[in-house]
């Protein structure tokens, strides 16, 4: 199932984007083998405990896992067979980690010349910073997307990972690896994939930037007309403490919201003067804040105010609209988000639930051709657990 059906993948486990972009591959059909090192080959990093949260990582999905120790031969040996059988090479490490570990691009493509070579990083394979350590609200503060995130007259701030690790770089280096897969077909050869994240959330950022070089956007955060600067493009609390969310950007669609509010003295004509967005939000806030947040559901939901609930984690899997769509679904007891987009053919599916790190090394080295004497001595040598 699924449009990657046959996609064969072989993943260097890390955290944030490169795991993600892994399971994207893998909820589309992708076989993904996720190498990681054996518990006693780890550094002990920050990391460890993430690594280590079973069937609660959901990023892990769809994927068969083998712990390999990289710092013996023996153990490079190994990944590089797999990687003789692979289509796509999915790492997360600084610039010059795979390379070091004699299993950079060179002797990858040179063993496997169709592989596309995934890297993923936060800014990028060269470059002033590309050594330098750093995190998502690093990379995104350095794109231009952190700025435009927050109210007016407060520090930045914007969803976590979202339009950096998961939006700038995982999904973008899914989108590369896909564009590389189809032009193998015409070339026959492989290539590298140099993802960044801050490259990847500058690109994002392509609407706003297009608005300001236009006069239209503003540096001023908090004051543009959806960037919680306007009335009509904002989030409002209601009555019992919840909130909700209108974006009624259209002429058609920000009548309709004043006339459902019971606002019939504000004249629609005049809804981008900026002069009025002060007076029209506390007027706004306050009818808001006269019903509870299902009371504006049930009279809003479904029209064309563009309205929404602000619902949290716990809610929105309950919500009609997500259970009708199935954007959540249960995979080992435990529920998650569901594999997006949908196909009417080849329809995605996520079954297998995160494994421990080596769970399927004996029958991932088995298929790769090793002997049971073999993997008993890789085993001895501690090259795998």
């Amino acid at each position: 199932m699924g449009p990657l059906q046959g996609v064969k993948v072989v993943e260097f486990q890390g955290i944030g984007p490169g795991p993600f972009c892994a399971m994207m591959l893998a909820d589309m059909g992708a076989e993904v083998i996720q190498i990681d090192r054996p518990p006693a080959a780890r550094d002990g990093g920050d990391d460890a405990n993430w690594r280590d949260a079973g069937r609660f990582q959901f990023v892990n999905r769809g994927r068969r896992a083998l712990a390999l120790d990289l710092k013996l031969a023996a153990g490079r040996e190994v990944a590089l067979r797999l990687i003789r059988g692979a289509d796509v090479l999915v790492e997360g490490f600084r610039p010059g980690v795979m390379e070091r570990l004699g299993l950079g691009p060179e002797p990858c493509l040179s063993a496997n010349p169709r592989l596309v070579y995934g890297r993923m990083t936060g800014w990028g394979q060269d470059g002033p910073l590309a050594q330098a350590a750093g995190h998502d609200i690093n990379y995104i503060a350095l794109s231009g997307a952190l700025h435009a995130g927050g109210r007016r007259g407060q520090p930045p701030a914007a969803a976590p990972t979202l339009i950096g690790d998961i939006g700038g770089g995982a999904m973008m280096l899914a989108f590369g690896i896909v564009c590389a897969l189809l032009e193998v077909r015409r070339s026959g050869r492989g290539q590298v994939i140099d993802a960044a994240v801050c490259d990847g959330s500058a690109l994002l950022c392509s609407l706003l930037y297009s608005l300001h070089a236009a006069g239209m956007l503003s540096n001023d955060t908090g004051t543009n007309f959806f960037d919680t600067g306007s009335h009509f493009y904002d989030a409002y609390e209601c009555a019992d403490g919840h909130y909700i969310s209108v974006g009624a950007l259209e002429g058609r669609f920000y009548a309709k919201l004043l006339g459902h509010l019971g606002i019939d003295d504000a004249d629609p004509a005049a809804q981008f003067d900026q002069s009025r967005w002060p007076a029209m939000k506390e007027r706004i806030a306050a009818v808001f804040r006269s019903r509870s947040r299902d009371e504006w559901c049930a009279l809003l939901e479904g029209s064309d105010c563009c309205f929404a609930p602000v619902l949290d984690f716990d809610e929105a899997p309950r919500h009609a609209h997500n259970r009708a769509r199935g954007n959540f679904i249960e995979i080992d007891g435990v529920r998650q988000p569901a594999p997006a987009p949908k196909f009417s053919r080849t329809p995605a599916q996520a079954t297998r639930p995160p494994a421990p790190a080596g769970a399927d090394t004996e029958s991932v080295l088995a298929e790769y051709g090793y002997s049971a004497a073999d993997i008993s001595s890789l085993r001895d040598a501690g090259v795998i657990v």
